[in-house]
């Protein structure tokens, strides 16, 4: 098969062997794969693998079963679904454990729902189950106009919050409130937590999704109500931030953060159940949808890795995969 493996910060297509699957793994043949900054980071030397996972990068795949190991129930060949996977999703044939797989929402394409499993694995995890996010509260998403960002406005709108974002242009802004944001903050020429304090007329948000970091984490402290929870899920600002804690202690604030990859499959598959239930009949009904900013082939991978980078995009980017 062909996929794409890294040598020297660069993609580059190679030829290996077609997996064969575990007891409890299935084989799909990818027709989709999302591009995730974890790739990038990857690919940059900066974010291994988990032990046992494959070194050829890629998160999440679409695409249709066409072997199962002889544990797996119910899935079957033939079966078409997305996956979130621990490596591997840039080829042409990739693993995925029977439990971390979901099935198409109805009317969906592939290169639809390759954009689904990561972002939305992740954004459930942090905002429902570390955040608990309930009506009425307010969330702060900075990157808002992100993959993570426009799955994260549209779930939290779902659950009945009101949704404030961050982005980097007034295009990104206005994408944001097309797709339900309250109000979208150019952090280039707005203070950010002034605009926070003005919006929500002093009290703060409840929630902050946090995918900065850095100088960020004591900025977010100044917009937060009482109660308040923040978390971080990424740090592209720095890994370090001086805080003075006595708010935290005062205003009752929970600081956490969380990262998907290393966690288990038995935690994954909980989540994975999770969405089946709540989301999927909402991705299916067209309440919620994934925002595709550009497909690419698989052979363009590393053009997509950088275009990432560039911070250009709104939504996802996803690779196709053409089969002979």
């Amino acid at each position: 098969m062909r996929a794409l493996e890294i040598q020297q910060q660069i993609l580059v297509v190679t030829e290996r062997d077609i997996p064969t699957p575990l007891a409890y793994q299935v084989l799909i043949k990818v027709y989709a794969a999302g591009v995730n900054r974890p790739d990038v980071l990857q690919r940059q030397g900066l974010y291994p693998p988990p032990e046992g996972a494959s070194d050829i990068p890629g998160l999440e795949v679409a695409g249709i079963i066409i072997a199962c190991g002889h544990a797996v129930t119910p899935w079957q060949c033939g079966d078409a679904v997305c996956a979130l996977v621990t490596g591997g999703g840039y080829a042409e044939y990739c693993l995925a454990s029977a439990a971390l797989c979901l099935p198409m929402p109805t009317g969906f394409t592939f290169v639809q729902a390759a954009a689904l499993p990561e972002t939305f694995f992740t954004v459930w995890s942090n905002l429902v189950d570390r955040a608990n996010l309930t009506a009425n509260e307010t969330l702060l998403v900075h990157g808002g106009s992100s993959g993570i960002g426009t799955t994260a406005i549209q779930l939290a709108n779902a659950r009945g919050a009101k949704v404030l974002v961050t982005t980097g242009s007034e295009q990104k802004g206005q994408a944001c409130l097309a797709l339900g944001a309250a109000a979208a903050i150019n952090y280039r020429t707005h203070d950010f937590v002034a605009e926070v304090n003005r919006l929500t007329a002093g009290k703060g948000v409840d929630v902050i999704l946090d995918m900065v970091g850095g100088d960020y984490i004591p900025r977010n402290f100044k917009c937060m109500a009482f109660d308040a929870r923040l978390v971080v899920i990424a740090l592209q600002g720095g890994t370090k931030a001086e805080i003075n804690l006595l708010p935290l202690m005062l205003r009752r604030y929970t600081l956490t953060g969380s990262t998907l990859r290393g966690r288990s499959d038995d935690v994954k598959a909980q989540l994975a159940q999770q969405l089946h239930q709540q989301v999927w009949p909402l991705l299916s009904s067209g309440h919620l949808r994934p925002i595709i900013y550009t497909t690419l082939p698989l052979t363009a991978a590393q053009h997509a890795h950088e275009l990432m980078e560039s911070s250009v995009h709104i939504g996802k980017i996803i690779l196709e995969i053409e089969h002979d």
